[in-house]
């Protein structure tokens, strides 16, 4: 059973791909089953499912509280 990735809203999650404009990390926005994501070098949002991100992200980055 794949393990469950903790993160949450303002983290930054560094993906295993990178975005067309050449950044890996993008800066989640909404939790949820659907995620929304948005791509830190260019600013485009994405919504992406849940199940599918967690398969994709190499590292979380914790936000600063």
């Amino acid at each position: 059973m794949p393990e469950i990735i903790r993160f949450s809203t303002g983290d930054i999650l560094e993906l295993k791909k990178p975005h067309p404009c050449g950044s890996k990390q993008f800066r989640c926005e909404r939790g949820g089953s659907d995620i929304r994501i948005v791509c830190i070098g260019c600013g485009r949002d994405m919504t992406i499912p849940r199940i599918k991100l967690e398969k994709s992200i190499k590292k979380v980055i914790k936000e600063d509280s």
